[in-house]
């Protein structure tokens, strides 16, 4: 579960979706996080999808177990209104489970209850979360530290400031606004791309 997560804005249209699948190539996960959409819909957006050459592999839905599992997607990302994981866990064998978290404690019991990675935020200032506090990079390094599974970072993620949560073990991060609100959204995917990337060979020097 490394790499770059793209999660979608609650907006997402066909243009959009027709972007992600020219850029699959530069993200690792595409996070269909549509949360005013019916079944049916979200159905229908993950058929564009596919048939626009995104591999069911590289798709988590948000919340909708039932519909990850009829479309054989990669996962399914829960919240904390979302049936628990350990019954997913139980229910769905082949569905890789994210958990969202906002606490040691939550990310431990996440990981304990069978969860395979934890998307944990947000790190830092946040257009989706106006006047809420950041948890900041010691509060990310924490979890790294004490969870065995992969940690993935949220909540204000630039260029600028990815590399700090890759050094404290970040596996890798979820991106919404930096790139559906940047001016030219397939520049700034290749740019997340090109910096999360430059990391990794450093790490193997």
């Amino acid at each position: 579960m490394h790499g770059i997560h793209l999660i979608s804005n609650g907006r997402l249209t066909e243009q959009h979706m027709q972007l992600v699948s020219e850029q699959i190539a530069q993200i690792n996960y595409i996070h269909l996080r549509e949360k005013t959409k019916t079944a049916k819909e979200i159905l229908e957006m993950i058929d564009f999808l596919l048939e626009a050459g995104v591999p069911a592999e590289r798709i988590i839905i948000n919340d909708r177990v039932d519909v990850a599992s009829i479309k054989k997607c990669c996962g399914v990302q829960l919240a904390y209104h979302s049936i628990p994981v350990a019954d997913v866990k139980r229910s769905f064998p082949a569905l890789r489970i994210g958990k969202s978290v906002h606490s040691l404690e939550e990310a431990i019991t996440a990981e304990h209850n069978g969860a395979d990675f934890l998307i944990y935020g947000h790190i830092f200032s946040s257009n989706s979360k106006p006047g809420l506090e950041p948890r900041g990079i010691t509060a990310l390094a924490d979890v790294t530290k004490n969870v065995s599974i992969p940690v993935i970072a949220i909540g204000g993620i630039t260029e600028q400031n990815m590399n700090q949560v890759q050094e404290v073990g970040a596996s890798g991060v979820a991106i919404m606004s930096g790139v559906w609100d940047a001016e030219d959204p397939t520049e700034a995917i290749k740019c997340y791309r090109q910096v999360f990337d430059s990391r990794k060979e450093e790490q193997f020097e």
